[in-house]
């Protein structure tokens, strides 16, 4: 590996977040979790947690989406919605669902300097009242349309884009998230090269 192409590995792993993660509650299409993982590599978030109870678990995304951002992320894949959410109990203080409901809050009001999770929902039905009632309270992206939705990857941009406002101004990206073994861990998985095409 070139001096240049670590000190790049060093700087983005200087910058990753480890207080705010997204989970993807039975999202079918890969291309649209393709496009989530995007996204979550932009603006530094370093876990994603990718829950299935309706159909089996993803075996690969849409390349042309992610542009390979799944090599740079660190992918929870879970089929049991109580054994996700235990594991989220134990890093996240707050678990808020995407949701239009009378007691969501705006996405402008979320503090994300906190320590939280942000759950998305499936392409059609959106998140299932089972993983409602294991999260902490709903949140809404304001909208002025008469369409009172967005698609799964874009409203998850929306709300990573706020986060990493607030984290910036913040200060959270000038100093390092992860601990000092996950951080080597990290930086020796992403220099090894990648395999061969076909291997």
């Amino acid at each position: 590996m070139t001096p240049e192409r670590k000190q790049r590995l060093i700087s983005v792993l200087d910058r990753r977040q480890v207080n705010i993660t997204v989970v993807l509650e039975n999202v079918f299409d890969p291309h649209n979790i393709s496009a989530v993982m995007r996204t979550c590599d932009a603006v530094g978030v370093q876990d994603l947690y990718v829950l299935n109870t309706k159909f089996p678990r993803h075996k690969k995304w849409g390349a042309k989406s992610s542009s390979s951002a799944a090599k740079w992320l660190s992918i929870h894949q879970y089929v049991d919605a109580d054994e996700c959410f235990s594991s989220l109990r134990k890093r996240y203080s707050t678990i808020l669902t995407t949701h239009l409901s009378s007691d969501a809050v705006s996405l402008h009001n979320i503090d994300f300097t906190k320590s939280i999770a942000l759950v998305f929902g499936n392409e059609h039905s959106g998140v299932s009242d089972e993983i409602r009632a294991l999260a902490d309270g709903n949140f809404v992206i304001p909208q002025a349309g008469i369409i009172r939705s967005l698609n799964i990857s874009v409203a998850c941009a929306v709300t990573l884009y706020e986060a990493y406002r607030q984290k910036f101004i913040a200060g959270h990206y000038n100093r390092p998230g992860l601990d000092s073994v996950r951080y080597q861990e990290l930086l020796k998985e992403w220099s090894v090269p990648p395999a061969p095409e076909g291997e």
